[in-house]
This record gives C-alpha cells, sequence and structure tokens, in this order.
C-alpha cells in the first residue's frame, strides 16, 4: 500500500538523510538555495490597544499595499484560548493514523473539508511536505461536524469558543480596511457576503523533514480568502517573498499573523496586495499553524467595490461567483 500521510512518510525517514523524490523541489524552489540569510524580514507588528484608531488604521492600510501580511498583539483574545487552541489539534495530529481517518475528507469530492494531504493541483506532480485538516467554524449553517474530530474531547468545545473570539478580531479587521481605502466601515465586509462570510480553519501539521533544505511544506501561493487570521506553533517556517527574495517571518509569541488574501485584493481593486508565501520544514520539530481562512459563501459575486473604480482607476479584475473563483485556483486554471 502506498503511504499517503507525509506523518507516515516522516516516520519512516528519520534514520535516512533522504526523502522520497516527489518531495524535493526544483531547485529554482529550493529553500536552501532561494532563501535570503541574513536578516529575518520585520513585518510590520501592529498594536491593536493603541487608543488611537486612526493611527491603526493608518499602519494596518500601509502594510496591506506595501506587504499583504502584519502581525498584530494586543489583539484581544486570551492567550490561553490560543494554547488551548494549540493543545487539541497536536493532541488530534498525535492519535493514531486510523483514527485520524475517521474524518479524512471525502474522495471525488470538491469539498475540502477533512483530513488529508493533497489541496491542489501538484506542479510537475511534487508534493509538499505537510498533512491538514480542513473544517468550517463559523456561521453554524454551514458546519459540518462530520469533520470535526472527536478526540480529543474538548477540540469542539475549544475550537468553537477560538471561532467566537476571533470574530471580534475579523470584524474591526476589516473595519480598518475599509476606512483606509476611505470607504464606509462595513464596506469590505458587505462585500465579502457580510454575516454570510465563511471561517474556514486548516491545521497544518509539518513533521520533521531529513531534507528540509531540498523541500516545502506549502509551495508558494497567495491565498484565496478575503483575509486570513494564523496562529504558528514556535516553529519558524513562514516566509514571505519581498524585493526578489525569500524571507522568514520572525515568530511573535501570542501574535497573530494577518495575510492579505485574493478576495481582498480584488475589492479594493488592487490597493491593497494578496501576499505571497511559502513554508518551509524543520530536521529537528513539527511546526504547526493554524490558519482560519475568511471567504465569501460560493455564490457571492466579488469585483471591485464601484466606489474604488473610475476612468484613471478601471477595474483591474473580472467580478465572479467565489466558488467559480476557488475551481479555477485550485485547478491551476486562468481567472
Amino acid at each position: 500500500m502506498e503511504l499517503e500521510r507525509v506523518q507516515q512518510i516522516a516516520s519512516l525517514s528519520k534514520c535516512m538523510d533522504t526523502i522520497p523524490t516527489d518531495y524535493i523541489r526544483s531547485e529554482n524552489e529550493q529553500p536552501a538555495v532561494t532563501t535570503f540569510h541574513g536578516a529575518v524580514l520585520e513585518v510590520p507588528v501592529i498594536d491593536l490597544s493603541d487608543p488611537d484608531e486612526g493611527k491603526i488604521v493608518g499602519l494596518i492600510s500601509e502594510a496591506s499595499r506595501e506587504w499583504g501580511i502584519f502581525q498584530v498583539v494586543n489583539h484581544g483574545i486570551p492567550e490561553e484560548v490560543m494554547r488551548k487552541l494549540q493543545q487539541v489539534g497536536k493532541e488530534f495530529f498525535e492519535l493514531p493514523l486510523e483514527e485520524k481517518e475517521l474524518v479524512a475528507k471525502i474522495p471525488g469530492s470538491q469539498n475540502i473539508e477533512g483530513y488529508g494531504t493533497r489541496l491542489q493541483k501538484e506542479v510537475e506532480g511534487k508534493k509538499g511536505w505537510v498533512d491538514h485538516l480542513f473544517h468550517i467554524i463559523w456561521p453554524p449553517s454551514a458546519i459540518n461536524y462530520r469533520f470535526w474530530p472527536k478526540n480529543p474531547p474538548s477540540y469542539r468545545e475549544t475550537s468553537e469558543d477560538y471561532a467566537k473570539r476571533l470574530r471580534g478580531v475579523a470584524d474591526k479587521m476589516f473595519e480598518y480596511l475599509s476606512k483606509g481605502l476611505g470607504l464606509e466601515p462595513s464596506e469590505m465586509k458587505d462585500g465579502m457576503g457580510g454575516e454570510d462570510l465563511i471561517y474556514m480553519m486548516k491545521i497544518n501539521y509539518y513533521p520533521p523533514c531529513p531534507r528540509p533544505d531540498l523541500a516545502l511544506g506549502v509551495v508558494a501561493h497567495t491565498d484565496m480568502s478575503g483575509l486570513t487570521i494564523l496562529v504558528p506553533n514556535e516553529v519558524p517556517g513562514l516566509q514571505v517573498f519581498k524585493d526578489d527574495y525569500w524571507y522568514d517571518v520572525k515568530y511573535i509569541p501570542n501574535a497573530l499573523i494577518v495575510h492579505i488574501g485574493d478576495q481582498i485584493q480584488i475589492l479594493s481593486n488592487a490597493k491593497y496586495k494578496s501576499v505571497f508565501h511559502r513554508t518551509t520544514v524543520n530536521k529537528e520539530m513539527t511546526r504547526m499553524s493554524w490558519p482560519v481562512f475568511l471567504e465569501p459563501p460560493p455564490e457571492q459575486e466579488i469585483g471591485p467595490i464601484p466606489k474604488l473604480v473610475n476612468e484613471e482607476n478601471p477595474p483591474k479584475f473580472k467580478t465572479k461567483k467565489f466558488k467559480d473563483y476557488a475551481y479555477c485556483k485550485l485547478n491551476k486554471l486562468p481567472q
């Protein structure tokens, strides 16, 4: 039987100095060759407890235009809530394989929810050194608990608590992003589907890799979401492409990492930019991350917000349903 899960392959490979060829990236992608050494890129860090809201709006707007990524501190989600989220995710991935497979993706389904390894069409047949678990955590009408682990027993309660608190942070992000473009506070969220906005959580599990110089956890990409809000563990691995180099992003305890995704780039008519990023892996340690992708509902039509379009700034993107955008993105088809 072919080993499908990277966690299995990693446990067999740890005594060797090699990995299967499917995981060896082409030279122009290999981290050892393409990472800028000597500097950790200082992605903007924004303190959300600053009483000067205008300053926060300015910093978020600038970071979203220049970088497409920033970190937020003092965001209001208690440290303990984030610690528990990480604990139950780690416990799930440490369960026996048979138990994890109980929430596996449905073979042949277009739905990405569930435990799995492959996500999208693989370029040159190369694979990422990662297993994952996807499931929607909000709104209740979109949740399918079939894909939520029953073990550990506190998984559901912990994830629901995090979702409830994250919504407050997400609403503030949309408000600040709207104001940064001179829009009404609700316009960015409304463009994304308003209260029908979908929160899709993904847990990434990157086991130790004997050849981290040759492999990638997740290949270079932009997120197809509107906004991604991510909790990392303490093992670095996120890299951002800027000024022709790949830079490591510094780990800041208890910070949330915020990515601008494709849908906000489209809504803003490219005033905000979707961040091009990838994930490297570690020889000794397991890296994990908990991104939540804030996505429009499938039937939502996304295009540049009309107020941001005029003769000098014609629309840079087509207006299309999110489900059609997602299909093209996952299958590497032109938009």
